[in-house]
């Protein structure tokens, strides 16, 4: 029978190297707007744990002109500033530091209005950009109170005041609840692999325990996986907000760019596709890479499909012909793989104290069930059911203190909130910023699972420096009892989607 050969550590790099060279010379990882380049079909870049690849369907893209990658703003950014290639469409903490060194703070990424932790602090130094360069973190400024959610009016059930303001933009006439805004601090959402985000798998929101939104011109139910705290349906209504805000545009998108912008979202797909331990990751039966989710559809609503943990289950049962073409360093960490895939199925924990989970109707507060109870989109690992959740990444007592970040007071006015009471203080509101309530607050959207290793640091914060870092946030949060092998074939498992 005819066995594909598996390219050996030592030539890897070469294999690599040829990928690359059918597209020219190795790409330039950072994406300049207006740079007028060519977006190939497939586009590969190298990080710490492999290499990352992207699919564009249709065939390359010429990026002259294109919405998406021309500095059409006041502040000389374009989508792509924040939505980089290299980092799975999204925005390294790495990457900005890079490009820091590399302009002297001068590239537009370091925008006043948003790159920087506030428009009023000295824009040359370094300490004025700290949270972009160290936690990847982008400002993002919302009205407070908030008015209107879901084509209703909202009149908010608790009362937010700051208690801490590193940054200067939470206090004074121009900036914080006082003055009729909130800022928080988020990581960019990679917009990559978009039909799955966009796919509704449920015909209503199960956590929260009411009906879903829907598109005001269409009215097509949405997911609610686009932003952070559930802001915005849809992605016409997302890139008018980001061209305003994060773009400075004076004028508004046209219906003409919002269609081309559009169109490059809904194409892209982004996986890692080779490991540095273990090789090409779509070999003896296992499914890694990006084409597998350019090439397969959303699970039927309600369905999980092909969850993110079953791509790499064959390596669980390496023949030993199989394993001879292996070096056994990468026999072994293929095995490490499947085991993570293992452990992400099946350990099981108590989860406790987390809205969206254990205050949804029908759950208790513990309950028991493992990581793929919410992680679990068809190849994704985001959740399959809409809604937002609180992992306590931004809230005390659960949160690191992480003083670089504001702190806000929440004072619930009616009922306490069901898992912090009447008073507590988080860093970021989260969802509550939308609807105005206190139970919301924290619940942030959850993210999908793939190219991880091209995009550190992780949660909406960046909390997390690093893949073990997440393990860890766990393990300390819900006290799993991890081994520490368990732990590290975790991280190997989400090194490699």
């Amino acid at each position: 029978m005819f066995r594909k050969a598996i390219v050996p550590l030592a030539g890897l790099a070469a294999a690599l190297s040829a990928s690359v060279g059918a597209l020219g010379d190795a790409p330039e990882r950072w994406w300049s707007p207006g740079d007028g380049r060519s977006f190939p079909a497939q586009l590969d870049y190298t990080n710490a744990q492999g290499t990352l690849r992207l699919l564009l369907t249709g065939g390359a893209l010429d990026t002259k002109g294109h919405p998406f990658f021309e500095p059409i703003g006041r502040n000389g950014r374009a989508c792509v500033t924040c939505h980089q290639p290299a980092d799975s469409m999204s925005l390294s903490a790495a990457t900005a530091r890079a490009r820091w060194e590399e302009t002297q703070g001068k590239d537009p990424l370091f925008a006043p209005f948003d790159g920087s932790n506030c428009p009023t602090l000295p824009q040359a130094e370094r300490s004025s950009h700290s949270l972009l360069l160290d936690r990847g973190l982008i400002r993002v400024q919302r009205p407070w109170p908030a008015k209107v959610w879901n084509g209703r009016k909202v009149v908010p059930d608790f009362k937010l005041e700051t208690v801490r303001d590193p940054n200067g933009c939470n206090s004074g006439p121009s900036y914080g609840p006082a003055a009729g805004n909130v800022s928080v601090y988020r990581r960019p959402r990679p917009i990559a692999n978009m039909k799955y985000l966009l796919a509704v798998g449920f015909p209503y929101d199960p956590k929260q325990g009411y009906a879903l939104p829907r598109d005001p011109e269409t009215g097509v139910v949405l997911s609610g996986n686009l932003m952070a705290d559930g802001r915005l349906g849809t992605l016409k209504q997302q890139m008018t907000e980001a061209s305003d805000a994060h773009l400075q545009m004076l004028d508004k998108l046209s219906d003409a760019q919002i269609g081309r912008i559009e169109g490059f979202i809904r194409s892209i797909y982004a996986a890692q596709q080779t490991s540095t331990k273990g090789g090409a990751l779509d070999t003896l039966g296992a499914k890694g890479g990006p084409a597998k989710l350019r090439d397969s559809e959303p699970g039927a609503l309600g369905s999980i499909g092909e969850p993110v943990w079953s791509e790499f289950a064959a390596w669980d049962k390496i023949s030993p012909e199989d394993a001879k073409t292996l070096t056994p360093a990468q026999l072994e960490f293929r095995r490490s793989v499947a085991r993570g895939a293992r452990v992400f199925r099946d350990k099981t924990f108590l989860i406790t104290d987390s809205s969206g989970i254990n205050s949804r109707i029908g759950f208790g507060n513990p309950v028991r069930n493992s990581c793929v109870f919410c992680h679990n989109m068809t190849q994704m690992g985001n959740d399959v059911a809409p809604g937002q959740v609180d992992l306590g990444t931004t809230t005390l007592p659960f949160a690191d203190p992480m003083p670089d970040l504001p702190l806000f007071r929440v004072t619930c006015l009616k009922t306490p909130h069901p898992h912090y009471g009447r008073v507590f203080y988080t860093m970021d509101p989260g969802f509550a910023l939308t609807t105005g309530r206190c139970a919301d607050s924290g619940k942030i959207t959850l993210q999908s699972m793939r190219g991880l290793s091209a995009r550190a640091p992780y949660f909406s914060n960046g909390l997390a420096k690093d893949l073990r870092g997440v393990v860890d946030y766990y393990e300390r949060r819900y006290n799993i009892g991890y081994t520490e092998q368990e732990k590290q074939d975790l991280v190997n498992l989400m090194s490699v989607l």
